[in-house]
């Protein structure tokens, strides 16, 4: 809330809230708890909890260590209306003003899946929350291999979330979200970034926005996990290949031990990996790496 220019810092109504309240910026209320729990947990299906806290430094982190001692089971959620400490891939920050956007975690723990396809559960959340964006909020979204969600603000593609998947234990992934909500140009962290808002969303209201992405999930997850992993059978490859934007590109992708091949991305293996066509005629998977879109399709 603004204070009237020369004021003490007192609405005419009395003490101005502090900038730390829940409520002190009404154009981004808090997330509802309690209605996103009686709209996702229910019996049989994949969410057993849903935890809503008000600042933590990696939901990630936090829900890894809940299940390693025990304390979380598959199908928990645990979303943060803040973090101070959010995680990207190669250890990348991520900071976004408080209930600006989405930044929740997943546990999932499929045990009928060999763990040699457990590699497409980022990009398998890839394609829900894409699914959950285009329902719900009405943006037009691609992927960018392996983990970025992307939106087109003022003709330009720019990143609006990234999906971060880490082992929780023997039997477990934690699958972290971050999702750009209702950024304004003057908080973005770089100028390569966007948000839900800025791409001409009909709906920036989280509440639904959340139940939507989690449904999706919930869903790919089911047909994924009852196809024993099987990217093909569950229509997961054909469907991210769809959807992916680095796909006819010529890119760069920066490898481990800080190497780099340059080709055209031409398609998505059985692995997950992208494949490249290099210069010298040869196709070489990339199963880790940073991409970057040097030409457009």
């Amino acid at each position: 809330m603004k204070t009237p220019s020369g004021g003490d810092g007192n609405t005419p109504n009395g003490p101005r809230e502090p900038r730390s309240s829940r409520w002190s910026d009404l154009g981004r209320p808090p997330l509802n708890a309690a209605a996103l729990r009686r709209a996702l947990v229910r019996e049989g299906g994949l969410w057993s909890q849903v935890e809503v806290v008000q600042s933590t430094g990696s939901t990630n982190s936090d829900l890894v260590e809940q299940a390693a001692r025990g304390g979380a089971a598959e199908g928990a959620v645990l979303v943060a209306e803040e973090q101070t400490a959010g995680r990207g891939r190669l250890d990348r920050q991520w900071t976004a003003p408080a209930r600006s956007g989405l930044f929740f975690s997943v546990l999932l723990t499929p045990a009928e899946v060999p763990v040699a396809r457990w590699g497409w559960l980022p990009l398998l959340t890839g394609v829900a929350v894409a699914t959950g964006l285009s329902r719900a909020a009405g943006v037009d979204t691609a992927l960018k291999w392996p983990n970025d969600l992307l939106v087109t603000v003022g003709g330009e593609e720019r990143k609006a979330g990234g999906i971060l998947a880490e082992r929780a234990g023997d039997d477990g992934v934690v699958v972290g979200v971050g999702i750009n909500v209702t950024l304004r140009a003057d908080e973005l962290p770089v100028p390569q970034a966007g948000s839900l808002a800025l791409a001409g969303a009909v709906s920036t209201d989280r509440d639904p926005l959340l139940r939507a992405v989690l449904r999706a999930l919930e869903d790919w997850y089911g047909r994924w996990r009852g196809a024993g992993g099987d990217p093909v059978a569950c229509g997961l490859q054909e469907t991210y290949a769809a959807g992916c934007a680095t796909l006819g590109r010529v890119v760069r992708a920066e490898l481990p031990g800080e190497r780099s091949l340059t080709g055209e991305a031409v398609a998505i293996d059985g692995d997950g990996r992208l494949v490249l066509a290099t210069e010298d005629g040869v196709q070489e998977p990339v199963g880790a790496g940073d991409i970057v879109h040097l030409r457009p399709a």
